[in-house]
């Protein structure tokens, strides 16, 4: 107990943003663990953790069970960020490698350790992965909040696992347990025609909305003609799926358009959105923290639709994040097209981080406003 206090507390979220109910670590890190121990021990070369939120899984399979370089893939690249960063202030820098969600992450693979993901469809292709390339006596432990837990989730795992049960809730937090994998084909990225839009979205299961094109969306795409008709580039920042970049690289030919996202879920479903709708040349896709990759002053159009949840917590910092990344990054008069929950107080904030700022349109629902830079 005392190794596993003084592993943990060292442990941060930084450079993820902090809010009064985010932790680094939690009570199902801890369960997985030691639900995991054992299949560690015996295996230990065949570890791989999915979704660690900020390394507590990784860090603590490599420390307190003594797995050999296990296999990471996190969505989110602050996760990646603060696993690295976590890793060296413990000492345990270049302890495990980070992959993409596919074959070479679970080749071989005894035990993987998953933080349930929000969507189902996320889970659907981890369990799919696992089950189609891990080590036959594999097993899957998804672990997650209690409140948070469905019987759906045990509906996904069976589809591709014939052996599905979940433990005893432990500090409110509770893993479903999978074995005996049934290998099938994967079934991501998904793609929907859009006939009203003239596109088809793709998306992996992580990707916010899904196929879906969500109501947010729709009222930024309904004004995106009005949106600084003379730009020359674009950045459709947080872009998901990447349907805003699309539909602004499909209606001005020579618009230079980039797409950014922190999520390797969404980097993914924008490129196979590209693809399928014959816009590589005219889309690109890059995975970052804010547009952090692009230089200051190089944009004359951002259109953003950005997140209020991180994970189940309401926190603006999670749109202001991308904000300064806007301010940053657009030339003095470019513009900031952003959709957003009209109840929420994001024109305070834009007139703050980024200058000027008017009401393109709005609703009971959602308000579309332009920052001009200055």
């Amino acid at each position: 107990m005392p190794m596993t206090v003084d592993l943990f507390v060292q442990l941060r979220r930084e450079p993820d943003v902090e809010a009064p109910d985010l932790v680094a670590v939690d009570a199902t890190d801890r369960l997985l663990l030691d639900e995991a121990a054992a299949g560690i021990a015996a295996h230990p070369e065949g570890v791989v953790l999915v979704e660690d939120s900020h390394g507590a899984l990784t860090l603590g399979a490599v420390a307190l069970h003594g797995a050999a370089r296990p296999r990471v893939h996190q969505d989110a690249l602050l996760g990646e960020l603060a696993l690295a960063a976590n890793a060296d202030r413990v000492g345990l820098a270049g302890s495990y490698r980070s992959l993409d969600l596919g074959p070479e992450l679970v080749q071989g693979a005894t035990t993987v350790l998953v933080k349930a993901p929000k969507s189902l469809d996320a889970l659907r292709e981890v369990a799919e992965v696992v089950a189609a390339d891990a080590d036959p006596g594999v097993t899957l432990l998804v672990g997650g909040r209690v409140k948070h837990m469905t019987h759906a989730m045990n509906d996904v795992l069976r589809d591709s696992f014939t052996d599905v049960h979940a433990t005893l809730a432990r500090q409110k937090s509770r893993v479903l347990v999978a074995r005996g994998p049934r290998p099938g084909d994967r079934s991501f990225p998904r793609c929907r025609e859009h006939a009203d839009l003239g596109l088809t979205v793709c998306a992996h299961g992580a990707a916010f909305a899904g196929t879906k094109v969500d109501r947010g969306t729709r009222a930024l795409l309904a004004v995106l003609p009005g949106a600084v008709p003379e730009a020359a580039t674009a950045l459709d920042l947080g872009c998901g799926t990447g349907l805003l970049a699309a539909a602004l690289a499909r209606a001005r030919p020579a618009l230079h358009v980039t797409a950014a996202d922190q999520s390797a879920a969404a980097v993914a479903s924008a490129r196979a959105t590209a693809a399928v709708n014959g816009l590589v040349e005219r889309m690109h896709v890059v995975r970052d923290d804010a547009a952090t990759s692009l230089p200051a002053g190089s944009v004359d159009l951002v259109v953003c639709n950005p997140p209020f949840h991180l994970g189940t917590t309401v926190a603006d910092t999670a749109a202001d994040r991308l904000f300064t990344g806007a301010a940053r990054v657009l030339r003095p008069g470019g513009e900031l097209w952003c959709v957003y929950n009209s109840h929420l107080p994001h024109r305070r904030a834009l007139q703050r981080m980024v200058g000027p700022t008017r009401q393109v349109t709005r609703d009971p629902t959602f308000t579309v406003i332009a920052s001009t830079r200055r």
